[in-house]
């Protein structure tokens, strides 16, 4: 008989935010709005409960969370910090278990059918956990425990801010029966419209068709929606997963039209990756660079190299060339993203000493959380 799995999802609350308030006492209590200031073209990377009571969310235009909120305080993201804060609660993880996998700098999957306190119920690992990390950082942690990752995220954020739920193997399916689709990871407004119009609101919907129907209408996805609905996720928490490629973009106040400026405003980013690839001992063979039109219209253009390069001369070089291939000198540019993938690590040292999975976008100037 399979052993089930205890898995645990820790999702910190409003972390940025958070983070702003610890270390502002005078933000305590008030809503604050981490990214582009309200005058800017910028966007919302993050924001506290206070703000989110008037209906500011992360990806919002400033502008917009500017006025549905004007005694709202904006600051600017300080990712150095934040990530240093993310440092010290991964260690807080492996404190429980080593088979932790990072899926931002502010959640987590941790599997602890084996823990390293001997305690026997994932509710108590978690409860601990939570007290650890408060007396660590201050800072206050939501946490979902369940028999596998779906379930745990979900659970996760049910009772937000310094939650904690336990969905028991015996109940995933009452748990299950009411649960709205815009609650499952990876159904975005898009897809959520499509199930409307097939009549699918809950995942109590979903259960009611067949796998090769979903298939049929969604692809691939449709075999994930199948097992989920039913409750099952097969996926493994994975401390060692390679990164997938590293970027950095930035959005202007002010449209770019001059072809020498934007590649002034490439060259910052390229630096920005480059140190941080090397800081990493990552390389990469794929460059890529993103453009937004000031109508909206995003581009991308991308080259992969024969030798894997971290270093700046040859980002700039690649990225240059790629600016060529596009209208930019034709049309007002809003945004420009350099991005670096297809990666190796360069000593092949073990993947657990860089936590961050996935993709890392670092958009220093309006970031995006």
């Amino acid at each position: 008989m399979q052993k089930i799995r205890k898995i645990i999802h820790i999702d910190m609350d409003a972390f940025f935010a958070a983070i702003e308030q610890r270390d502002h006492p005078e933000y305590r209590g008030k809503p604050i709005v981490v990214g582009g200031p309200p005058n800017s073209r910028g966007v919302v990377a993050t924001a506290s409960y206070e703000a989110r009571e008037y209906g500011i969310g992360s990806a919002m235009p400033s502008s917009q969370a500017g006025r549905l909120c004007p005694h709202a305080i904006f600051v600017r993201p300080r990712f150095n910090v934040y990530s240093d804060v993310s440092a010290q609660i991964m260690l807080i993880f492996r404190e429980f278990t080593d088979l932790v996998e990072s899926a931002s700098l502010d959640e987590a999957y941790l599997d602890v059918t084996y823990n390293k306190k001997g305690l026997r119920y994932a509710k108590d690992v978690a409860i601990q956990i939570k007290q650890k990390i408060f007396e660590t950082t201050e800072l206050t942690a939501s946490a979902g425990v369940a028999p596998n990752k779906f379930l745990a995220k979900i659970a996760s954020d049910m009772n937000k801010p310094n939650g904690l739920t336990v969905i028991h193997p015996d109940r995933v399916q009452s748990f299950l029966k009411n649960l709205p689709i815009r609650k499952v990871p990876g159904i975005g407004k898009q897809t959520e419209a499509r199930m409307h119009r097939m009549q699918i609101y809950k995942l109590t919907d979903l259960q009611n068709r067949t796998e090769e129907e979903l298939i049929a209408t969604f692809g691939k996805a449709g075999k994930w929606f199948f097992k989920i609905a039913n409750g099952i996720d097969d996926r493994k928490v994975e401390p060692h997963r390679i990164r997938k490629s590293v970027s950095s973009e930035d959005t202007f106040s002010m449209d770019l039209t001059d072809l020498e400026e934007m590649k002034w405003e490439i060259g910052k980013l390229t630096d920005r990756v480059s140190k941080f690839l090397k800081k990493r001992n990552f390389r990469g063979r794929t460059i890529t660079l993103k453009i937004t039109f000031s109508d909206f219209q995003k581009i991308t253009r991308s080259s992969t190299l024969a030798d894997y390069v971290n270093d700046k001369p040859t980002l700039d070089t690649v990225a240059f060339s790629l600016l060529q291939n596009t209208e930019a000198n034709e049309r007002p540019v809003r945004l420009l993203g350099v991005g670096v993938s297809n990666l190796e690590h360069v000593d092949k040292m073990k993947e657990e000493q860089f936590p961050q999975s996935g993709q890392l976008t670092f958009d220093f100037e309006e970031a995006v959380k």
